[in-house]
């Protein structure tokens, strides 16, 4: 499908904090489209509150995007246009998204993706650790095949990134530690744009004596260095 035929499914990314991180076009976009589809209707909507759109919001979440999306594709191909927002950052990055893109893009509708925030580019950015080559992990396997993984990613060279939760961070700093060495440099950024936002650089051992000490909240980036 070429460029210019009509879009019917956007992307449009939404701030990660600070809500003045949206853009012009996302918010052009969001007034434009027939129905926005959100993760969290509550969340989005109260960015639409503050950005004054009055839009439908139908909820798409992953409890439901199974049983959702082949009547959200055929609304689309009917006629609809829709919009998809995640809670903050980019839809389809460690989200139900790429569900909804691929059933699209199969039935042939044409599909845009606004850039925008997302919170693990900045978090590497301001790292201080090499990105010229870097792998996203996103979240790590909870319970089966985690240390596997772990395992695996101890012989990997380039920069890695994980998104983490604050209850799990601690656990994850440590397992890390055994399969990566204690000296592994590492940063964890937290409340990114966020009036709290919290850089913490150092070896994976500083790191770990660090947030044993100190209050842990917000949504939380882990940058790791590669192997040398």
């Amino acid at each position: 499908m070429g460029s210019s035929s009509p879009v019917h499914l956007y992307l449009v990314p939404t701030p990660i904090g600070n809500l003045e991180d949206m853009t012009y076009r996302g918010v052009s976009i969001l007034n434009e489209v027939d129905v926005i589809l959100a993760e969290d209707t509550r969340t989005s909507g109260k960015l639409l509150k503050h950005y004054q759109i009055r839009k439908p919001l139908q909820s798409y979440h992953i409890f439901n995007e199974h049983q959702t999306v082949e009547r959200l594709v055929q609304r689309m191909i009917e006629g609809e246009v829709m919009a998809l927002v995640t809670d903050a950052g980019t839809p389809g990055i460690s989200d139900p998204g790429f569900l909804l893109v691929r059933a699209a893009q199969v039935a042939g509708l044409n599909v845009s993706c606004l850039p925008g925030a997302t919170a693990f580019v900045p978090a590497l950015v301001n790292s201080g650790l090499p990105n010229d080559k870097f792998v996203f992990e996103g979240f790590l396997p909870h319970k089966k095949g985690r240390k596997t993984r772990l395992e695996f990613l101890a012989h990997e060279e380039r920069t890695m990134l994980f998104y983490e939760s604050p209850h799990r961070l601690l656990k994850t700093l440590t397992q890390m530690k055994d399969f990566f060495g204690e000296d592994r440099m590492a940063c964890v950024s937290r409340e990114l744009t966020k009036i709290h936002e919290e850089n913490v650089r150092g070896s994976l051992n500083d790191l770990i004596a660090y947030y044993e000490t100190n209050t842990l909240k917000g949504e939380i980036v882990l940058i790791v260095a590669g192997k040398k």
